[in-house]
């Protein structure tokens, strides 16, 4: 173990360690293919960082992260350290400024699993195959071990059997596996997304972000350097063609698009598909990546005789009747909204509609958005719907939302939901592809117009800001 006091130092140190060690795996999984004889295990370990405090010290108040909860040992295993290097420098330059303590790096004692030591998701099974190995894999490397991947920090359930705590919220091997499936998902490495992050429900968005990067591109003032595509296609600034990557093989089942800024700071957008199943999954993976917010901008049903389609519904609070969350997140536990972004998102609606004021509830509607894990809801009891939905003072029904900003609650990720109406089935405006196909060319461009002026706006906040308090437990991890 080395102690630092200076953060980038100690960044480099775990760069060298997790760099080394993996190499280390690789390397002798090549010997094994090559046909090298093993009668010893083949083992290394992920690199950690800790930090000791003794004192109760009652810190600002006014801040949200940059801090351990209390004295005694805190520490985490970190993976891919080059690729969280100005996060890791930024948590670690925080917590030595607010305890004045130094920083101690070393060697853990959590292996890195030998699939997790190829970062392009290099199929390892399949190269064992190929050389027809007499011999399980297991027993000579360590295999990613579900056991140590659960999410009871961030769901507040971990128990420190040996006292020490935790300074993030995920472990390296947590990490590691959601890095690998947002490869798989979307088609894009982890690399290429950015802080900032638009989930939608309608390839109409991606097809219209996908024209508006390019304007944005063409726009030397714009701030934003490349776009990147499926098959980590990069298009440069300035240029016409990709400059690297390929097209997939097939379509990701949640394609991602990357508007990408030197500082990361850009824009990603992540058709996610329908449903709450798929909205959890992408959300469960990116939080590994902790942006500073994410956003559902997608269609809904409008429950009011009042609305009209083409209306904007900006949610304060969530009905969550989707049951994927309800063992991490109890569905008694609020999920409030959050004033930065809810005020950023009114502005960007009000900027590009050119309404303000009492005129804005001409176009927008705040309250109460319901999510159900049932497309077909319309084919339910229709009195009973009608009052549950006047007893939750709803105003919108979708299925994605209320997942979306409840992760968010979960992983510390500020969330917002704006969505557009696009039927009212229980007033008879119905989702036909007629209707549906005339709406779309109308409102698309708008709405994610306003979806990316809002995320500019909270780009401009500092991030401590945008991180409220609210999103923080009582014995909290120290790391944003």
């Amino acid at each position: 173990m080395e102690v630092f006091s200076d953060a980038k130092l100690a960044v480099a140190r775990l760069i060298e360690i997790f760099e080394a060690n993996t190499a280390f795996l690789r390397t002798n999984f090549q010997a094994l293919l090559d046909g090298k004889e093993f009668d010893y295990r083949v083992r290394a370990y992920y690199p950690q960082v800790q930090i000791v405090t003794d004192s109760h010290i009652r810190l600002d108040s006014r801040l949200s992260y940059g801090f351990v909860s209390g004295p005694g040992r805190h520490a985490s295993t970190i993976t891919r350290p080059d690729l969280f290097q100005h996060y890791l420098e930024n948590q670690l330059s925080l917590l030595m400024k607010n305890h004045d303590v130094p920083i101690v790096v070393g060697d853990s004692d959590m292996p890195i699993p030998l699939h997790f030591a190829f970062y392009d998701g290099t199929h390892v099974e399949g190269g064992a195959a190929a050389a027809k190995l007499d011999r399980p894999l297991a027993d000579v490397f360590d295999l990613p071990d579900l056991t140590v991947m659960d999410d009871s920090i961030a769901n507040g359930t971990y128990d420190p059997a040996d006292g020490i705590m935790p300074l993030a919220s995920f472990t390296a091997p947590r990490v590691d596996y959601s890095l690998h499936r947002l490869q798989h998902y979307t088609a894009t490495a982890a690399e290429h997304f950015q802080n900032y992050v638009l989930f939608t429900n309608y390839q109409f968005y991606i097809d219209e972000f996908c024209r508006m990067s390019k304007a944005f591109l063409d726009d030397p003032d714009s701030g934003y350097s490349a776009f990147v595509g499926p098959g980590n296609l990069l298009t440069k600034a300035g240029d016409n063609d990709p400059c690297s990557g390929s097209e997939p093989a097939k379509p990701p089942q949640m394609p991602a698009y990357h508007l990408k800024r030197p500082d990361g700071n850009g824009i990603t957008m992540v058709n996610i598909g329908v449903g709450p199943s798929n909205a959890k999954t992408i959300t469960d993976h990116v939080a590994v990546l902790r942006p500073h917010a994410w956003l559902m901008v997608g269609h809904c049903a409008g429950l009011r005789n009042s609305q009209t389609l083409g209306d904007y519904v900006l949610a304060h609070g969530y009905v969550r009747e989707d049951n994927v969350l309800d063992k991490d997140l109890p569905t008694w536990v609020p999920i409030p909204p959050l004033a930065e972004v809810q005020v950023a998102l009114e502005d960007a609606v009000a900027e590009i509609t050119g309404y303000d004021g009492y005129e804005l509830k001409s176009v927008m509607r705040t309250g109460t958005v319901v999510s159900l894990d049932n497309r077909n809801w319309e084919l339910w009891n229709q009195p009973e719907l009608v009052k549950r939905f006047s007893q939750s003072r709803a105003i919108a029904l979708d299925m994605e939302s209320a997942t979306i900003a409840a992760n968010g609650f979960r992983f510390r990720v500020p969330y917002g939901t704006l969505l557009c109406i696009s039927d009212k089935p229980l007033h008879g405006e119905l989702k036909l592809p007629g209707m549906a196909t005339d709406f779309y060319k109308r409102q698309v461009a708008q709405h994610l117009e306003i979806g990316i002026r809002a995320m500019e706006k909270m780009r401009a906040m500092p991030a401590d800001r945008l991180h409220s308090r609210k999103l923080r437990s009582f014995a909290e991890t120290a790391f944003q």
